[in-house]
């Protein structure tokens, strides 16, 4: 009988702790599943689970390694916030599998991404003609993101008031108060038109979270210090 109360004891504490770890985390964590959250979530579910039922161990050194774990995870995601190059190792990159229409089947290999899978997702995203695809991403959770053709887009009424204009891949030109300089030279950006357009804002680079030159052309600039009064940040 005690050491069922014991079991029930360490149960719920296991069950709080998890939880816990959990909002440390946070959202992202929970449902991108990087490399590293795949790690972090299998390494702590198994020293939880060893906690709630296994008597034979000790109790509190299965606190400590669980503190220790759920330390060196935090760590890694705060590293990641950080910098750019951790944040590509922990986490990986998006993979690109289709270019322009044309499959990488190069990528795919390196993914170990099938061509079943691929129509697969293709079909769960209602596209059942791969050349209505014009890009496809495979992003770090997983999961793909597609782009489809010009042709293939649902009309919006701003269509009917703007000449049609040939589409191109969203390049990422800062990131973390960083120029990718890698990317200016692909997406043809001139760096001195940049800093340019970054000054009218009254901002620096190191201003800029996050700057990008979207699909139809256009440069869109986020700072970190956001200009909204009332954030909704619904739980």
């Amino acid at each position: 009988m005690n050491q069922m109360f014991e079991i029930v004891i360490r149960s719920v504490a296991s069950f709080g702790i998890m939880m816990v770890i959990a909002r440390i985390l946070g959202k992202a964590t929970i449902s991108q599943m990087t490399y590293h959250d795949f790690v972090a979530a299998i390494t702590l579910g198994a020293i939880t689970a060893n906690l709630a039922f296994n008597v034979k161990m000790n109790g509190w050194q299965l606190l400590v390694s669980l503190f220790i774990f759920g330390s060196i995870a935090y760590l890694f995601l705060v590293l990641a916030m950080k910098n750019r190059t951790i944040r590509k190792w922990i986490s990986g990159q998006p993979t690109i599998i289709i270019q322009e229409g044309q499959i990488l089947e190069n990528n795919m290999r390196k993914m170990k991404f099938t061509l079943d899978t691929l129509n697969q997702e293709l079909r769960e995203k209602n596209i059942f003609n791969i050349e209505e695809v014009e890009y496809a991403v495979l992003e770090l959770n997983g999961k793909l993101s597609v782009l489809r053709k010009e042709e293939y887009l649902p009309v919006t009424r701003k269509d009917f008031k703007m000449k049609s204009k040939k589409q191109s891949f969203p390049t990422e030109l800062i990131m973390d108060g960083e120029l990718i300089d890698d990317n200016l030279k692909l997406s043809d950006v001139n760096k001195e038109w940049l800093l340019q357009q970054v000054k009218k804002r009254g901002l620096t680079v190191k201003d800029i979270n996050y700057a990008v030159k979207s699909s139809n052309g256009h440069l869109f600039l986020d700072p970190y210090t956001d200009q909204i009064k009332h954030i909704i940040d619904k739980e």
